[in-house]
């Protein structure tokens, strides 16, 4: 899909801010400072969820003071579309689990599906313990199937970008987070 420079601008123009960047950073550290006590003894299997959480973890992983390992996945459920569709494996965890504290990054946690297959699977091939982290966690009032362990900030039930999250394939570098206007 190609979509124009100016069509991009002029959807973060008529965005609105729901997150500022300092709010954003302010959860960052909080979150890390969570997994920091959590997991300090563990020496983990940190597992990033491409590419939404290529930001989060980007800038997490500095703020983390202990040893893990690191590898990612890839699974979507989205894809460039704005609401979910069919699971869709790209890559699976491709570092050994079998025995490890696992914890997995994403960006947001929506309706919770794609968090939950990434956890049976990872239990599957073996992990000793799951944890995961979403930056951002999707307040629709619904049951959701998982609940992410640690998370940085609530958003309400909008289409969301920024901070890893995009809005046709673009504005994920931003560093804040925006919600389409209604």
């Amino acid at each position: 899909m190609s979509i124009s420079i100016e069509h991009m601008r002029e959807v973060l123009r008529d965005a609105e801010l729901i997150c500022p960047a300092e709010q954003v950073q302010a959860a960052l550290h909080r979150i890390a400072w969570q997994i920091n006590a959590a997991l300090a003894e563990s020496h983990p299997l940190v597992l990033s969820v491409m590419g939404g959480a290529v930001v989060f973890t980007g800038q997490l992983l500095p703020l983390l003071d202990f040893p893990l390992d690191f590898d990612y996945v890839h699974v979507s459920r989205y894809g460039d579309a704005r609401h979910g569709g069919a699971m869709q494996w790209k890559v699976e965890p491709r570092e050994t689990v079998r025995g490890r504290v696992v914890l997995v990054l994403d960006d947001i946690l929506d309706e919770g599906h794609t968090l939950a297959a990434l956890r049976q699977r990872v239990l599957e091939l073996g992990a000793s313990k799951f944890y995961s982290a979403a930056f951002a966690d999707k307040q629709h009032g619904r049951a959701k199937p998982i609940y992410a362990d640690f998370v940085g900030v609530e958003l309400p039930d909008r289409f969301v970008f920024g901070y890893g999250m995009d809005i046709d394939g673009a504005w994920r570098n931003l560093p804040a987070i925006y919600a389409v206007r209604e």
